[in-house]
């Protein structure tokens, strides 16, 4: 059950998400300027392969959602009795959620067929959700403590076994 409407949450945020939705209009902006401008295009086949990885992408993010339950917010914040989850796709890596947005975001790159759009794609991704990442981490780990640093110890952030 995600959480209930009306339930209070002291918001943690840092700038981070406006910082996301800032560099996802950038990257959407630049994606769509690469394509219509035939900029370092791809092979037709690009674009299946592009949304394939769009669909995985929003599988995996919806899936990150709804293991996490009433925990889920959209932005950083801690709720009332918050436990660490670590079952779903939490067990391999903490930030499911922002590895579905990135395998997303790369299948739009290439949807649109722009290897340079997809190449910066990921790199404006790696400087907003890194910024978002070190600020959710800082914030569970002050908040749930030793239980949270455990499970960091067991799990990489974005790409089980790697990052």
């Amino acid at each position: 059950m995600l959480r209930r409407p009306g339930t209070k949450l002291e918001k943690n945020d840092k700038g981070s998400g406006t910082l996301i939705t800032i560099s996802l209009v950038i990257s959407i902006l630049i994606a769509y300027t690469f394509a219509a401008s035939n900029i370092a295009i791809l092979p037709y086949w690009a674009f299946y392969l592009g949304i394939t990885f769009v669909i995985i992408g929003i599988i995996i993010r919806q899936w990150s959602i709804y293991v996490l339950g009433r925990f889920f917010s959209s932005t950083v914040a801690i709720q009332k009795n918050q436990k660490v989850v670590d079952n779903g796709p939490y067990r391999l890596i903490r930030h499911p959620s922002y590895t579905g947005i990135l395998i997303s975001l790369i299948g739009f790159g290439l949807a649109l067929q722009s290897w340079a759009a997809t190449l910066l794609i990921i790199i404006i991704f790696a400087v907003a959700y890194g910024y978002r990442i070190q600020v959710e981490e800082k914030t569970l780990t002050s908040e749930l403590g030793d239980e949270y640093i455990e499970y960091s110890k067991k799990t990489k952030r974005l790409i089980p076994y790697i990052l």
